[in-house]
């Protein structure tokens, strides 16, 4: 019994970018523990290295052409623990430190399982596998990153304290907007099947 699964060649598993996804996913725990060990500028290195090898990762893919289907998965699943992982640590109280509130981890969560459900049942109804990140979704990730970066830095060095409010209304704002975004698009792939 087949499963429709061909091979994949090494060429299109071993590659550049996907060695540096790979770096950025092998980052996140040792991210996390500098975290719960209220290391936060160590913290802030290593995910500014991960952030690093994610800008490296898509232009190796591109300008080399080593765009493969491992890395159009491992790319952003590297991208959304990374952000998930530090959203969720930096939000626990009574750590030391000026936390990301609640209420803007819980937004972004029930986004991306909002977002990933959605996927799934537009896949099971249709049959549409072929996902891609939007503009607004883009915009959404490089917003929770700087956040993130802030965040650490205010907390390292009591810089950008001042910003955080700001920065936290935006990640809400892009984060509704953009789960709004993917659910339209939904719909009309929907409506068009």
């Amino acid at each position: 019994m087949s499963l429709g699964l061909e091979p994949i060649p090494m060429t299109q598993v071993v590659t550049l970018a996907n060695l540096l996804t790979l770096v950025r996913l092998m980052l996140i725990p040792a991210f996390a523990a500098l975290i719960l060990y209220n290391d936060l500028r160590t913290a802030l290195w290593v995910f500014l290295v991960a952030g690093i090898t994610d800008v490296l990762d898509g232009f190796v893919a591109r300008y080399f052409r080593q765009s493969t289907p491992l890395g159009t998965i491992l790319d952003p699943m590297a991208d959304k623990l990374l952000v998930i992982t530090a959203f969720v640590l930096l939000t626990l109280p009574d750590r030391g430190y000026r936390p990301i509130p609640l209420w803007l981890t819980i937004a972004i969560i029930s986004r991306d399982v909002f977002i990933v459900l959605g996927a799934l049942t537009l896949f099971i109804v249709t049959g549409f596998r072929r996902f891609r990140p939007s503009i607004p979704g883009k915009i959404h990730t490089t917003i929770q990153v700087l956040t993130v970066a802030f965040v650490l830095a205010a907390n390292t060095w009591g810089s950008f304290s001042e910003l955080l409010p700001y920065l936290y209304a935006v990640s809400f704002a892009i984060t509704i907007f953009s789960g709004v975004h993917y659910i339209y698009h939904a719909a009309r792939l929907l409506e068009a099947r």
